[in-house]
């Protein structure tokens, strides 16, 4: 077999792996263990005669048996609590588990039951993983803290939740360091990221849930929410400390409240490469199907007129997309594209005269009052004829027959995508939505639905609009291309890479988004995407990109993290890394903190 040509690189996932661990240190760190798939070899060098069982097992052997294990447990809590557990015990048998069950373990390692595992956080509680800030750290503190994780070369990404917000169940205190350690698992599985380069977070600010504060259990500050300028501080020494440690790193923002997401990461966005999945991760997989549905509809996304009713951190998230791809594909200014979306919240079409009753995200697409009766959604879409109607209201069967087919009397396809969660919540079934107009509606969903058979026996795919099929593959774009930055074009760079991926480009019946069983591969060309306008904007820091598509995606693929077994070999602890020493990552720290108890 030929050497590869990137296996030289330091993220290269070719060859042999360095280890200077011997004996139960190397079977108690998760991310070199094997258990009983140590080669006879491996026992003998690594000092594990003894320690295992005679039989090798491979990978499959183990995989067979985990999932007999996890269907053992009768509940979702109960699997996600095994999966959490296999995961401290051995990194790659844990991923090639949900990799080789993916649909049905989704649920389970995401929402809804990891909203149920981080609910319960504080009873749950067995040991800890990641790192925990509170707000009355110092600077230095700070620092003493995230410091302990590597040098600056040994963290590619780090995820941070204050928990304000987390997944539909509202304010969590610090038990929003789930929701990071969750993420950074879905960057791992959907996108390569190595997990021993990744570092989750919580910012501990205390709680405005009342069960929470009564709780004699509860592990966070028991006192409410700080707010503003103390706030605002702690963030700021936080993300100076991760600057001043990890200068590579890319942070990831998740699940903070509506009076901050935004305001965060508008503050940072022209500082650091960072990013927030609920603002603009539900925006870009949102746009991607309307990229394809457009492509299928034959309209240009520079002339689309959209309605968004639910205006909330996700909804102008969602708008906020439309609207810059808008200007990208069109050439207008931002402020022109503004104009081809509608905004709808609880008192209605979004008008000036509001004023303080909008949060900033909202000011934007208030429109100018024209008679002061305030405007429903049926009345918007009389007077819009919009081409696009996307649903982030919470507000179940809210898309009504007349809604829809007041839409339909003016568009051929119209693009409709009731986006709430969970599924009790959503604006309407796809299957009405396709009864009410004659099988012409172009539909995502925020949840899964089954394929809906039209009056001709068609079966039409409902596609899902599933974040992960995006933030993973942008993620992976700016950690290889140290990119200092992540712009308004390279997000549209990454939705167009996801939208080219569409079914339905194809065959106009199958769905607006490719499946989240092939988001490896959906990853590689997100982060080509990325990689190439970073390079255009003159973000990308990384030397030696190739500049043949084809090499690019093969240089990209070569440096994502894959659950395999790999070849261990030994090195002396003096001079070896510290993914060598077992020291690497969060799940390393443990290890190391663990030993000195």
């Amino acid at each position: 077999m030929g050497k590869n040509k990137f296996e030289h690189l330091p993220l290269s996932t070719s060859g042999p792996q360095d280890c200077a661990l011997t004996g139960p240190a190397l079977l108690h760190t998760p991310y070199l263990n094997k258990g009983t798939a140590f080669t006879a070899d491996e026992r003998k060098n690594f000092d594990l005669i003894g320690l295992l069982p005679s039989s090798v097992n491979t990978l499959e052997d183990q995989v067979k048996r985990a999932y007999d294990q996890y269907s053992a447990r009768r509940t979702p809590l109960g699997k996600n609590t095994f999966m959490t557990s296999m995961k401290e015990q051995n990194e790659v048998l844990y991923y090639k588990l949900i990799q080789s069950h993916l649909k049905e373990m989704f649920p389970i390692i995401y929402t809804p039951t990891e909203g149920e595992a981080i609910q319960d956080y504080s009873r749950l509680f067995r040991r800890p993983e990641g790192c925990f800030l509170d707000v009355s750290m110092t600077s230095e503190q700070i620092e003493q803290a995230l410091g302990r994780y590597g040098s600056e070369e040994d963290i590619d990404v780090i995820a941070c939740s204050d928990g304000e917000q987390i997944l539909g169940i509202g304010d969590q205190g610090v038990g929003g360091i789930l929701i990071a350690i969750a993420k950074l698992v879905l960057y791992t599985l959907c996108a390569g990221v190595h997990p021993n380069r990744t570092l989750p977070v919580v910012l501990d600010v205390g709680t405005d849930n009342h069960e929470l504060l009564n709780d004699e259990l509860y592990l966070g500050i028991k006192r409410p929410r700080t707010r503003g300028e103390e706030y605002d501080a702690f963030v700021e020494r936080y993300v100076s400390a991760c600057r001043k440690l990890y200068p590579k790193a890319y942070l990831h923002f998740e699940d903070f409240g509506l009076p901050n997401a935004r305001r965060i990461l508008d503050l940072y966005t022209p500082k650091i490469a960072c990013f927030n999945d609920d603002v603009q991760g539900t925006g870009c997989v949102t746009l991607a199907a309307m990229y394809a549905a457009a492509h299928v509809a034959g309209l240009k996304m520079g002339e689309l007129r959209v309605v968004m009713f639910g205006a909330g951190s996700a909804g102008t998230g969602i708008a906020d997309q439309i609207r810059d791809a808008i200007a990208v594909e069109s050439g207008k200014s931002k402020e022109e594209a503004t104009k081809q979306i509608w905004c709808i919240d609880k008192p209605g079409l979004l008008l000036a005269s509001m004023k303080d009753e909008l949060t900033p995200a909202q000011h934007p697409y208030a429109r100018e009052d024209g008679d002061k009766e305030k405007k429903g959604l049926l009345d918007v879409v009389r007077e819009v004829k919009p081409h696009v109607l996307i649903g982030t209201s919470t507000r179940p069967k809210a898309f009504t027959k007349e809604v829809v087919q007041g839409m339909a009397k003016h568009v051929d396809r119209p693009i409709i995508f009731p986006l709430s969660n969970p599924t009790r919540l959503h604006e309407a079934d796809p299957k009405d939505l396709f009864e009410w107009t004659d099988g012409k509606v172009l539909c995502a969903t925020g949840s899964p639905f089954p394929p809906v058979e039209t009056k001709d026996g068609k079966k039409r795919e409902i596609a899902e609009c599933n974040n992960s099929t995006c933030f993973p593959g942008i993620g992976l774009g700016i950690i290889l291309s140290r990119a200092k930055l992540l712009t308004t074009e390279m997000l549209v760079a990454a939705v167009k890479a996801l939208a080219a991926q569409a079914p339905a480009l194809k065959d106009p019946d199958a769905g607006l988004l490719p499946d989240i069983v092939d988001v490896r591969d959906i990853s590689v060309k997100i982060a080509a995407g990325v990689i190439r306008q970073a390079e255009k904007d003159g973000v990308a820091q990384e030397k030696g990109i190739p500049k043949d598509e084809g090499e690019l995606e093969e240089w990209i693929s070569e440096q994502m993290w894959t659950p395999r077994y790999r070849e261990l070999r030994k090195v002396d602890v003096e001079g070896a890394s510290r993914a060598a020493r077992g020291e690497a990552g969060s799940k390393g720290m443990e290890r190391v903190v663990s030993n000195q108890q």
